[in-house]
């Protein structure tokens, strides 16, 4: 479907705008992430991706489903290609100095992946009921270890960044030195927030098997999205009460309330791209990222950890950080309002990657995990 890549593409230009600002100490609040509790439309990239692979993954996989005879060898490549993410995902962390005593361990490819393997067994294996239930299991056993659970050396059960139980966890399986190193201990890739995570895939595999369901009209399928999406928002908005909805533990209230959203997207541009047949200029811009979205997600990222990271020797001697002294250099001298020049040096890097897909695109080149 035409669709998913445009889907894809919105995610990662956002995801662009979101994670690549000039100085984060001037960034405009609505691209910025929400501080704690909340969710602002930054806060809804990174659901996005894990989304768009539940539905991602129906598609690629429903023709070995009916016959298990072919599982093992789908859920062999299954694996390989989670493990790959897994060591790509670490290596932008090891980059570029590769200090192994000191490199962050999750992050957000290593969680794509994880959701990615556990989406894929649970669609092989189960029902879409089966799908369901885990789901809600995951969701509510979350919210119970969260909110019930004593944290060792720390008491009561808490929703604090430093002392919940999946703060606690990682800095028993990973040690702080292999955590967010500016958090003091604490990751907003948990691993025990990966079991939430999952339920994101869930259900976008539940919406991939919809859309692939026969005998229903497309208008039906639209339909029974905005219910099902509409519905989520508003569970995830009552939820919110007393497990509030939160980007970085990946909170139960957060799963329904983005999920509910980007599943109205997705029925949005399904009915506009593949239903309705509107297609353009915009619609291949978003595909030029959507067709590439791994091979943009991984470059830019590494791109600007080395650049972030490696020092060049200024004009007065001095050794400064490349990226700093580009940003100082070349954007900070023409801007009044610093605000702008941050934008401005995000708004580069994407143009500078729309170059790069472009070329990509028109070559018919797709880079794949």
């Amino acid at each position: 479907m035409l669709s998913l890549d445009v889907f894809r593409g919105l995610t990662v230009l956002l995801m662009m705008l979101v994670n690549f600002a000039g100085d984060w100490r001037y960034y405009y609040e609505p691209i910025m992430h929400a501080p704690w509790n909340g969710c602002r439309p930054s806060d809804l990239v990174f659901p996005g991706f894990v989304f768009i692979v539940g539905v991602s993954l129906v598609y690629a996989l429903a023709s070995t489903r009916p016959d298990p005879a072919r599982h093992k060898q789908a859920l062999g490549r299954v694996a390989r290609r989670a493990a790959i993410m897994l060591v790509l995902g670490m290596l932008i962390a090891l980059l570029p100095h590769f200090y192994f005593t000191s490199f962050r361990i999750p992050g957000v490819l290593q969680r794509i992946a994880l959701v990615f393997l556990a989406c894929s067994i649970l669609f092989l294996k189960t029902s879409w009921r089966t799908q369901f239930w885990t789901l809600v299991g995951l969701l509510v056993g979350y919210n119970v270890l969260m909110q019930l659970v004593p944290v060792p050396d720390y008491g009561p059960a808490n929703l604090d960044p430093e002392t919940n139980l999946g703060a606690w966890l990682d800095r028993l399986l990973f040690r702080p030195a292999h955590l967010m190193s500016d958090q003091g201990g604490w990751d907003a890739e948990s691993l025990l927030g990966t079991l939430p995570a999952i339920g994101t895939g869930l259900l976008g595999v539940l919406a991939g098997q919809w859309l692939r369901r026969p005998g229903v009209s497309p208008t039906n399928k639209v339909v029974w999205l905005f219910v099902a999406g509409s519905f989520a928002i508003v569970l995830g908005l009552i939820w919110n009460g007393w497990f509030p909805i939160n980007k970085n533990l990946w909170t139960s209230s957060y799963v329904l309330y983005s999920g509910g959203i980007l599943t109205l997207v997705l029925a949005t541009l399904y009915w506009l791209c593949d239903v309705q047949g509107f297609r353009g200029a915009w619609t291949t811009f978003f595909r030029i990222y959507g067709v590439n979205a791994f091979a943009v997600y991984f470059l830019s990222e590494a791109v600007d950890r080395v650049i972030s990271r490696l020092k060049l020797h200024d004009a007065t001697g001095e050794k400064v950080y490349i990226r700093d002294w580009l940003y100082t250099h070349y954007f900070v001298p023409h801007f009044t309002d610093l605000h702008h020049a941050s934008l401005a040096w995000a708004l580069a890097y994407l143009v500078l990657w729309t170059l790069v897909l472009a070329w990509l695109y028109r070559r018919q080149i797709i880079i794949k995990v």
